[in-house]
């Protein structure tokens, strides 16, 4: 069987190009459009899959000379710095988006006489701090529709919109070899780049999280810090005899997640009580991920995806991962609640 399939892509590559031109002809309304907006997407995610591979031999390692921090309080590295300009130029190139949010700027790029009516937000490369030693980093951005109707001028309203509007969301992998994850809505696949070809070729088709996991991922460094549920909902996989797995790259920790199941978490402290991951590029997209494989999001007072931002470099806790795991998470926050006589609503205003 594996040998059949090794044929098959072989004589048969199913590239990522192709895969979305299939997905184009279910829709007698699609214009293409789209379809040229995650061809950019796709060519900024080879450029940079280049760049993270040569880094040490180009002299891309280090913080980027003349720049202090982003606007998350991160330090910016040369890779950052080339991975943003990636992004925005390739995508801007597309003519297809007509504003832009990215970590690594404080506003939103508006970009002036655009066609297209799709905003971005994005992520360009997540694991900075694994760059210098040689670890996983990532690219993670999710997509929204512009309303048709819409006459408005362009401003960060039009980003601040909460996750449950989505049309698409993916992520890029940059390790021992790059694979781009994404989902237009219609489920989970994933694409590995064939250097010898220059294309991302589909080897997971259909990507789907199971119920549970035994495997949970977490920086258990800031263990003091977390309140009760977080606290026992870990207890309750070391219990379990879960093994810990964690990468420091949402990317790397949401790949392996959807792949062999189990959870990530970044949950909210008594230092950060919102956690450290952003929503509109991080936490959104990679929810729309985990939800798209049958899995769960969770901030510990609701859905992720439901959360309306009202900022563009907003932080949220994230749980995510297997369903029924997660659920043992929102069990144990519900039951916190309920001691503390809160409310779900007055629950979700805390975030």
């Amino acid at each position: 069987m594996a040998d059949a399939q090794e044929i098959e892509r072989s004589t048969n590559p199913v590239t990522l190009t192709r895969f979305l031109m299939a997905e184009r002809s279910q829709f007698k309304e699609a214009t293409g459009s789209f379809t040229m907006l995650l061809q950019s997407i796709q060519l900024a995610c080879k450029v940079i899959a280049n760049a993270t591979r040569k880094a040490g031999i180009a002299n891309l390692f280090g913080v980027a000379a003349g720049q202090s921090q982003n606007t998350s309080g991160d330090a910016q590295k040369k890779l950052d710095v080339l991975a943003n300009d990636v992004m925005i130029n390739c995508i801007s190139f597309s003519d297809q988006a007509y504003i832009l949010c990215s970590e690594e700027n404080d506003a939103p790029l508006v970009l002036d006489n655009a066609k297209g009516g799709y905003a971005v937000c994005f992520d360009p490369l997540d694991g900075s701090s694994n760059i210098d030693c040689n670890l996983s980093v990532g690219t993670i951005f999710g997509i929204y529709k512009k309303d048709p109707k819409s006459t408005a001028k362009p401003t960060a309203k039009d980003l601040l919109k909460p996750g449950n509007e989505l049309i698409a969301s993916g992520y890029a992998l940059y390790d021992a070899a790059c694979v781009l994850v994404l989902s237009t809505g219609l489920g989970v696949n994933g694409f590995t780049l064939d250097p010898s070809l220059g294309e991302f070729i589909l080897s997971h088709r259909n990507i789907r999280i199971p119920r549970r996991g035994k495997i949970y991922s977490v920086n258990e460094a800031n263990s003091r810090e977390w309140d009760e549920p977080t606290a026992k909902w870990i207890e309750g996989f070391k219990k379990k005899k879960a093994s810990a797995r964690y990468v420091g790259a949402m990317a790397g920790d949401i790949h392996r997640t959807l792949l062999y199941g189990g959870v990530f978490a970044y949950p909210g402290d008594k230092k950060n009580p919102n956690g450290k991951l952003r929503l509109l590029y991080e936490g959104n997209p990679m929810s729309f991920l985990i939800e798209q494989a049958g899995g769960k999001s969770s901030t510990g007072a609701g859905r992720v995806l439901d959360v309306v931002p009202t900022s563009l470099h907003q932080r949220v806790p994230i749980f995510c991962g297997s369903a029924d795991d997660v659920d043992d998470l929102d069990k144990l926050y519900q039951e916190h609640y309920a001691k503390q006589g809160i409310k779900g609503q007055q629950a979700k205003a805390k975030l």
